[in-house]
């Protein structure tokens, strides 16, 4: 049965997530393109920059179109309750017994471990992404450039960023 195929996959992916969407990021390619070509990495790549720009968290606006695609309304209502289960668990859970042992050299060296893992899944993320977007010639090259140096130099809102970029987009990227 599709929806708890969907599922399924989508509670793998959930509770995997550490760091935010950004570093589920391989992992839903890994299943979602590669593993039963659901999406194409273009359409994969597309979800990713939609999910950022529409609000809410990125995981879940990604497994909700994901769920739409594969299986429209109730695909999308399966996949989102897949990818925010174990997240919604685990912080239950974590919340639970935090303040305890948040002091604990233990649990300080896990999440020490943990950071830079994230980082390096979000890495991987950028670079999976960058293969249909940043490759795809060197205009887009230029307003990932352009980007970085607005955001990072300039401080300027990111809403702002990306409707430029999407008018760019439109004038010169045709």
């Amino acid at each position: 049965m599709i929806y708890l195929k969907i599922f399924w996959e989508f509670i793998k992916i959930g509770a995997f997530t550490f760091g935010g969407g950004y570093a589920m990021i391989p992992l839903m390619e890994r299943e979602v393109v590669n593993k039963y070509r659901w999406l194409t990495i273009g359409q994969f790549t597309d979800l990713i920059a939609i999910s950022e720009m529409t609000p809410g968290p990125v995981a879940i606006n990604s497994a909700t179109f994901v769920g739409y695609k594969v299986a429209k309304f109730w695909g999308a209502v399966v996949a989102t309750m897949g990818v925010v289960l174990p997240s919604f668990l685990i912080i239950w859970a974590i919340a639970s017994v935090f303040f305890q042992f948040q002091n604990n050299p233990t649990v300080q060296a896990a999440f020490k471990g943990l950071r830079p893992a994230v980082l390096g899944l979000i890495i991987v993320a950028a670079l999976s992404i960058s293969k249909t977007s940043i490759l795809a010639g060197y205009k887009s090259l230029l307003i990932v450039i352009g980007t970085v140096i607005v955001l990072s130099i300039f401080k300027i809102h990111p809403i702002l960023v990306l409707i430029t970029c999407a008018i760019i987009g439109i004038v010169f990227l045709r």
